[in-house]
């Protein structure tokens, strides 16, 4: 009885480890538009941090704008964990979004939609680490 006691307590700890592992947060995208690794570990990927915090600051400034709660423009509200990791590169990969084709993003430089992608990637749905410091409110 007690090893099976033991066994079943180490099963639920391995899975435990299995779901902490699977939402863990990335540390480098594939840039499908660029055929490019991005790194995205280092610093906080939050709104104001540096370097990757400029993601976080234009997505604010400039998605937010209109992707806010009851806005009269007719756009979803957004936030970072509105949809997982893939989708949000998908999203910035083909573009088809509506506010992507009618020039929304044009006041956004390569660069600066990158660096969006890489905030919301990091930080989309099914990333959250109860282990990591980036995750501690």
């Amino acid at each position: 009885m007690k090893k099976v006691i033991v066994a079943l307590v180490a099963g639920l700890l391995s899975m435990g480890l299995v779901v902490t592992a699977l939402q863990a947060r990335p540390t480098k995208r594939f840039d499908k538009r660029t055929q490019m690794c991005r790194l995205i570990a280092d610093g906080q990927l939050d709104w104001d941090s540096e370097p990757w915090g400029a993601g976080g600051r234009k997505f604010r400034e400039v998605c937010k704008s209109c992707h806010h709660r009851n806005n009269d423009k007719g756009a979803h509200f957004l936030y970072a964990a509105s949809f997982v990791s893939s989708a949000w590169n998908r999203i910035f990969a083909e573009r088809r979004v509506k506010c992507a084709r009618d020039g929304s993003w044009n006041v956004l430089s390569e660069e600066e939609l990158a660096k969006v992608n890489d905030y919301l990637y990091r930080n989309g749905d099914w990333t959250y680490n109860p282990n990591s410091a980036d995750s501690c409110g």
